[in-house]
């Protein structure tokens, strides 16, 4: 095989040329020239070759420096996947390149162009053209054929070619997000029509689906070198941590940071006089160019690392934020705003469906009972939407807040970091342990901790986000969800100049979620459990690849190459399937007369609980004029709601106890009189116990009865004499009581008690 390039620059751009096209044209293109060795006597801060064998030529733009001088002849190696397919060598005195035989030392800055022979570009295999995000590299050795250095190299460059033919797709990031946000519509909307079974379901599967999203995000912000592929694949779902590149909010940004004391980086407007290496798997010659880069900058915290021949290197989250087109020193901020950004929009879309609806029923474009809990409670709602988008941004919050600590673009940045960080972990960390003591209240009261939880519409509506998800019993896994991504966050934020220790964190930590997930099986139903798992599954296999790709282990190029493709390729099925899942089961919801009875009722019994509060209000008034008649007064009883319910359930029996020793002979309240005023006490407190335990006491699906938590509080009709009527509160220390039937009492100062009347006398 003979090869005739007018130069060797050519053969770092065309016989390398293992790379995409991005029109109906073929192009292969080169946009940086790496050292490979240390003391390189060649090197270049700028490199931008593009070969187009359709007019057999290749542009080359560089400004290079040489301090070679004699005769020298390039070793020329290409590999594919990290696999060496063409190897071989030029001398520039054979192919009669001018200023080349021999070298002399000196700058290059001078543009040109190459003619390329059809025989160069018959060696190069058609896939080259068309295989997205095809890795390949070319590395070319100069070596001195004269003087005392005969044979040894005295210079190494590599280039990393590409077609432009990627997977980094927007097609695939604005359907993913299309995907999201419909979902959530939809089951917001069944919701709002009373099938909150199947809107659970719904807003379950989606949330999961954008956590896998975000756990994708998450592996490319890592510090480790990743190949093209899964650069490529990884950047579709950075949106989904809101990295979103948006022309002038970046000016404003921009303008903001310097405006508050902080230097805005100017990386994207240089790229026409340096280049940018976006660090990658590197064959091991290309290990010691690093190497030397790091040593030559001493700090990688805030700025993409320069090179000692005035290039630059990013990696993790600079790679993320390079690849965006944003500027590094703009990334936090611009996470920030979109985060807001989408918080302003989904509270703005509570209040106009909320006015919609007003406005629809006043003009009889909609029965007055449509969205009437909506319409009700609608400020509770939007605090619940509020606090679902909290957890939901939590994972790029966390992330993007502790990079930030490391980063320190500015003062008024620092800041803000601080204040979300901390802002919103503590709102999270509160909501947690109301919904912890909600069920805890719920157990000591009910023995069911889904009463309470899925009973108080309050409650529901507002810390549902947390754990409607979970079956009642497992409440709690919120908690680990929260630590979860906060230790992830921490490594990924904290860890950037260290990709292994990022890998290995990586694998515990989805290896524990794996193992939780497995074990408790805390989600709702089976299918969701199945659903969720399968996530956890996939994050830890990704996990794993991204410890081969650190390369710890030394394996063969080839392999790591071929792991890189079978990520992408996996990862993409599985999103697929995900995504086709949850547009299915959407459609068939919308479309379903009654899209409940598509789904399992869960065993917590939650659905009992969630009834409409439109139905059982008459119930309740006339539970209300109960209370009013039993203290006689005018006011109506408060049905109490969220917490404030179980803490006077909880003080009931304490007044109960209270009432039955202020009776007892011998105390210090016993006294003619006050055995009328603690008479009257006990009624009004019989009256109150009597309407809570119509709304807290469950039945019994063994005895069919009331059951309670304490035997004074059972439901009247669950009384074993079989009266409708109320305890007496006439409590005597030898446990007698009088009914209030109009049977007199005939107790005495020392506490016997009278003859009791016929069970069922009246």
């Amino acid at each position: 095989m003979r090869f005739q390039p007018t130069t060797p620059l050519f053969l770092l751009s065309s016989l390398a040329a293992l790379a995409l096209p991005t029109s109906a044209e073929y192009v292969l293109r080169s946009s940086s020239l790496a050292a490979c060795q240390e003391n390189s006597g060649f090197t270049a801060s700028l490199f931008d070759v593009v070969f187009t064998p359709n007019n057999l030529t290749a542009s080359i733009n560089m400004i290079a420096t040489s301090s070679i001088e004699g005769h020298v002849i390039f070793d020329v190696t290409i590999f594919a996947y990290g696999l060496e397919i063409i190897h071989t060598q030029v001398d520039p005195c054979n192919s009669n390149l001018p200023g080349l035989c021999p070298m002399t030392s000196g700058k290059m800055n001078n543009p040109f162009n190459l003619p390329v022979t059809k025989e160069a570009i018959a060696s190069i295999p058609g896939i080259a053209y068309t295989f997205p995000d095809l890795d390949a590299t070319v590395r070319v050795f100069i070596n001195r054929t004269d003087g005392e250095n005969a044979g040894q190299s005295i210079a190494c460059v590599e280039a990393e070619i590409s077609n432009g033919m990627t997977v980094d797709l927007i097609g695939v990031k604005w359907a993913s997000a299309a995907v999201i946000i419909l979902a959530l519509l939809s089951s917001a909307i069944v919701n709002g029509f009373g099938f909150s079974n199947a809107a659970s379901h719904i807003a379950s599967n989606t949330i999961s689906l954008f956590g896998f999203f975000q756990a994708q995000a998450m592996l490319g912000l890592c510090a480790v070198p990743l190949p093209p592929v899964v650069k490529s694949w990884t950047q579709d779902f950075q949106w989904s941590m809101g990295v979103i590149n948006v022309g002038f909010i970046q000016n404003i940004l921009t303008w903001y940071q310097r405006s508050t004391g902080g230097t805005a980086s100017t990386l994207l407007d240089t790229l026409h006089t340096v280049s940018v290496q976006v660090e990658k798997r590197s064959v091991p010659l290309a290990e010691p160019a690093v190497d030397l880069a790091r040593r030559s900058v001493g700090s990688l915290a805030k700025r993409a690392v320069q090179t000692s021949y005035g290039s630059y290197i990013v990696y993790g989250i600079q790679r993320v934020a390079f690849r965006a087109g944003i500027e590094t020193t703009n990334l936090f901020l611009t996470v920030l705003t979109f985060f807001y950004i989408f918080m302003l929009l989904a509270a703005l879309g509570v209040v106009l469906f909320k006015a919609f609806c007003e406005l629809a029923v006043k003009t009889k474009m909609m029965k007055s009972d449509t969205f009437s809990e909506f319409r009700a409670g609608w400020f509770t709602v939007l605090k619940g939407v509020l606090f679902r988008w909290l957890l939901i941004g939590f994972p790029q919050i966390t992330i993007f807040c502790l990079w930030e600590f490391t980063q320190n673009d500015s003062p008024a940045a620092m800041v803000l970091a601080v204040f979300f960080f901390l802002g919103i972990l503590t709102t999270l960390g509160y909501a947690a342990y109301r919904v912890i003591r909600i069920a805890r209240r719920s157990v000591a009261l009910h023995r069911n901790p889904a009463y309470i939880l899925f009973s108080d519409p309050h409650a529901l509506n507002k810390w549902g986000f947390l754990y409607v998800q979970f079956r009642a019993s497992a409440y709690y896994f919120i908690v680990p969800v929260l630590v979860y991504i906060l230790v992830k966050g921490m490594f990924i934020a904290f860890a950037q100049r260290a990709g292994t220790v990022q890998a290995v964190a990586l694998i515990i930590i989805e290896a524990a979620a794996l193992i939780a997930a497995s074990v408790l099986r805390p989600w709702m139903d089976k299918s969701t459990n199945s659903f969720n798992i399968a996530i956890c599954a996939m994050n830890f296999i990704n996990a794993v690849f991204l410890f081969i790709f650190t390369d710890v282990f030394g394996l063969p190029r080839l392999v790591i190459g071929v792991v890189g493709v079978v990520l992408w390729i996996a990862n993409a099925a599985f999103a697929l399937i995900l995504l086709l899942m949850l547009i299915i089961t959407t459609g068939i919801v919308l479309f379903h007369n009654n899209p409940d009875t598509r789904y399992q009722f869960m065993n917590d019994d939650r659905t009992s609980f969630m009834k409409s509060q439109t139905h059982i209000g008459p119930a309740t008034s006339e539970l209300d004029a109960l209370g009013v008649t039993a203290r006689g007064d005018g006011k109506i009883v408060k049905r109490s709601t969220d917490l404030e319910d179980d803490e006077s359930g909880l003080s009931n029996s304490a007044n109960n106890v209270a009432a039955a020793n202020m009776n007892r002979p011998g105390s210090p309240n016993s006294g003619p009189h006050s055995g009328k005023d603690s008479a009257r006490g006990s009624v009004i407190n019989s009256a109150r116990n009597s309407i809570r335990s119509s709304f807290r006491a469950p039945i019994d699906p063994v005895t069919g009865m009331y059951s309670s938590s304490e035997p004074h509080q059972q439901h009247l009709r669950g009384r074993a004499s079989g009266s409708m009527r109320a305890p007496s509160p006439f409590v005597e220390a030898s446990g007698s009581s009088t009914n209030l039937s109009g049977y007199p009492s005939h107790s005495s100062g020392a506490g016997t008690a009278g003859p009791r009347p016929p069970a069922g006398a009246r």
